[in-house]
């Protein structure tokens, strides 16, 4: 079986089927949130193919700096911070940010990004768990057959979503109000085999890191491209 290729230079070419790749995912934000340095610092320990970001302001946007690789970020409409990816992997084309269901304080939207072989949504979706399940079934139309979604659900329970394997790990990673210890940030996949999951240090953030190793696997087509490009244009 073909075995991931660690390390921190950026990649010419995406994971094919069969090949695996390391991701992590992290909400940064919390008053102040987490620093840069902490998520170089965590980058460097951890060695992800690619880093997803929640509640990233743009501060982070000198990461590429630090981590030579490829890099969007995409603020929410009428907020400073965002949704923001790093990856080793170049982008089959520049990631596009997907207008979800909103509620009334927050317009939400999702970042998709596609490797060719695979795309990805990264989010930080609404605080009701109705709202939060419909925007997963309207990015689920966004993705290509071999798909993630990872982030900040902010959704307690069952996803609901079908299609999708939960494979984040089991443990809290974050505490309500500071007291209760819940599971709010999640890995979905669909046309992935998990390998490995964990939670990681939360350092200056209210969230903890997750990190989840997957491995593609054989998938059908569908006319994921018209819907990408629907989504582009919301």
């Amino acid at each position: 079986m073909p075995e991931r290729t660690a390390g921190h230079q950026a990649s010419h070419h995406a994971p094919g089927v069969g090949h695996s790749f390391k991701i992590l995912s992290w909400n940064l934000l919390n008053k102040s949130g987490a620093t840069l340095d902490e998520v170089i610092a965590l980058a460097r320990e951890q060695a992800p193919d690619i880093l997803l970001m929640q509640e990233a302001k743009a501060e982070i946007d000198a990461l590429p700096a630090a981590l030579p690789g490829h890099y969007a970020r995409i603020p929410l409409p009428g907020r400073v911070h965002g949704t923001a990816c790093w990856s080793r992997f170049p982008f089959a084309r520049p990631p596009v940010s997907c207008l979800l269901p909103s509620g009334l304080v927050v317009r939400r939207t999702a970042q998709l990004i596609d490797f060719g072989s695979f795309s990805i949504a990264n989010v930080h979706l609404s605080h009701g768990q109705i709202l939060n399940r419909r925007q997963l079934r309207r990015i689920a139309e966004m993705l290509r057959p071999r798909a993630l979604v990872m982030g900040d659900f902010n959704l307690v329970g069952p996803t609901l979503l079908p299609g999708f394997q939960d494979v984040g790990p089991r443990l809290p990673t974050h505490r309500m109000i500071d007291l209760l210890p819940i599971r709010i940030d999640r890995c979905l996949t669909r046309g992935m085999t998990p390998l490995s999951a964990d939670v990681m240090p939360s350092f200056s953030s209210d969230h903890h890191p997750i990190v989840v190793t997957l491995r593609l696997g054989q998938s059908a087509q569908s006319s994921w491209r018209t819907r990408l490009a629907k989504a582009a244009y919301r």
